[in-house]
Parts: C-alpha cells; structure tokens; sequence
C-alpha cells in the first residue's frame, strides 16, 4: 500500500525559510530522519523522497507550483498513482493554531489557505488528510499574507525546528497505525513552548 504526503510551501530560496513553507520543512525534517533522499519526479513538476514504515511504501512530495497552484501538481500526481484519500496527507501551515501546536484532520474548510483550496478544487473534495503546523496570527496592523512569507525570527526558527520533529513523528504514527491513533496522540499534547 502507498501512502502520500504533501508537504505544501513556495519554491526558490526566497521563501526557503518562510513561515507558509512549513510543509516542505516537515517533509525535510521527516526524510533527514529516514535518510530518504529527495529526487525530481518523474513527469511530474514536483520533488520526491521515497522509502518505508513499518512495511507500508512512503512517497513525500514538494511540488515546485507556488502555493496557490499546489493542485495543478498535487493531485494529478495523486491520480496517476491511483492513491486513495485516506492515504493521501497534505502538511500545511496554519495562522488558527498557536506556533507549538500540531493537529491532524481527516478533512474540514480551507481556512482560507490557498493552497489547500487548490487541492480540494482540483479534487472536487475536501475530504482528504492534512497535518496542520501551527504558526500563530500576525502582530496587529500587519496583513496575513506579508506575515506568512516572513522568515521565522530566531526564536520561531529554534522552537520550529522540534515541531517539525515532532510532526515528523505524527506522519509516521498516521502512516504506522492509522489516523484515529495519530489523533489521539498528538492533537491533544500541548504545544512546545519558546
């Protein structure tokens, strides 16, 4: 069986280290960990790492469309593989939950994140598996969407860097022993503080 897993983000050095670039940071953190070595796919404008847990065939994806346009790759990938839903995952920022804070869902809205909505467009479905990474609201007066294409600050960056461990481990507790058991485990911790 083949599990997928979508790390959402923008391409280029410009926005390597961005707050709306989690998604990739996860996937990167994740395959650092297994020693999956990340490769052009093939047919496909997207980035892959591929490997195994617990016996289950993993492929980690970073499509090279900027966010908004994440479907046009994403799912037409998806469908070539003939991956079903539930094990379709899709790694995202999130401005509704704390920076610390992970939550999986097995579907929901958009939220207004862009890159979500072109999945679900280009789907024709919400109903698909995400891993939220929370990066908290912008201070007041700044907009949204200057906020999520800044550089995590240096204290941001430092408490990122065990989330994204520890989302990693979600992803493998998803693929290892199904979602309801990787809900219960890691949407109820609290969030690691600063």
């Amino acid at each position: 069986m083949l599990f997928v897993i979508a790390g959402l983000g923008n391409p280029g050095s410009r926005y390597a280290r961005t707050r709306h670039n989690c998604g990739y940071l996860v996937l990167e953190a994740l395959a650092a960990r297994k020693g999956w070595l990340w490769a052009p796919a093939s047919r496909f404008d997207a980035d892959e790492a591929e490997g195994m847990i617990d016996g289950r065939r993993v492929l980690l994806l970073r499509a090279h469309s900027y966010m908004n346009l994440s479907g046009q790759v994403l799912v037409p990938l998806v469908r070539h593989l003939k991956v079903p839903l539930d094990s379709f995952l899709v790694v995202h920022d999130d401005l509704d939950l704390a920076p610390g804070r992970i939550q999986l869902r097995r579907d929901g809205g958009f939220g207004g994140h862009r890159g979500l909505e072109s999945i679900g467009q280009q789907l024709g479905s919400a109903d698909f598996c995400r891993l939220r990474v929370g990066i908290g609201r912008p201070p007041p007066g700044q907009e949204a969407a200057d906020y999520v294409l800044e550089d995590f600050t240096e204290a941001e960056a430092r408490l990122m860097e065990e989330v994204f461990q520890r989302a990693g481990e979600a992803l493998i507790c998803w693929v290892s022993q199904g979602m309801e058991a990787a809900m219960n485990r890691f949407n109820n911790r609290r969030e690691i503080q600063a």
